[in-house]
């Protein structure tokens, strides 16, 4: 009776770890393709006039973007974006056959969520006047851009994952 207790007891435990690693392997899809899934619309919008004057004023006020608008249009630099944006969420859906490419599509995701947050400090009206400022973020721009962080994060995560995929492949 005694045996058959304990064998009932580390079958119960291991069907717990065995569901959880199920849990974290469909957690892990979802946040590499969810990414992809996120980028790559976010860069298809790019293409519109509604999503072109959207960013106009992060790029406008952005010291590492705003010369970009003496050379190209406002829609032709959100079609610019729209390009790298739709090819980084190529290059990290590429997991599957190419751990190294999709490192790089990270690595310029990583670069891009950067590029995006630094507009919290480079755009106005990000910090909500009514409520003091900084630590307060406005609804529009700034709780817009917090978002950046997660998905900086989540770049991150996919960068070291398929870099050290890459690795074991050769």
């Amino acid at each position: 009776m005694e045996m058959r207790m304990t064998t009932l007891m580390q079958d119960a435990a291991h069907e717990k770890r065995a569901m959880s690693s199920r849990v974290e392997a469909v957690g892990r899809e979802l946040t590499r393709y969810g990414l992809v899934v996120v980028v790559g619309w976010i860069g298809l919008l790019k293409f519109t006039t509604y999503e072109a004057e959207g960013i106009r004023p992060f790029v406008a006020n952005s010291p590492l973007m705003s010369w970009a608008y003496g050379l190209i249009s406002v829609r032709g630099f959100s079609a610019v974006l729209g390009v790298v944006e739709v090819a980084v969420a190529l290059l990290i859906a590429a997991r599957t056959f190419s751990p190294r490419v999709s490192a790089l599509g990270s690595a310029l995701a990583v670069g891009m969520f950067l590029t995006t947050l630094s507009f919290l400090v480079t755009t106005p009206g990000v910090w909500e006047p009514s409520f003091g400022g900084f630590p307060a973020l406005s609804a529009v721009p700034g709780q817009f851009l917090i978002k950046d962080l997660t998905l900086l994060g989540i770049s991150l995560w996919t960068l070291g994952e398929a870099w050290q995929a890459s690795e074991q492949v050769g």
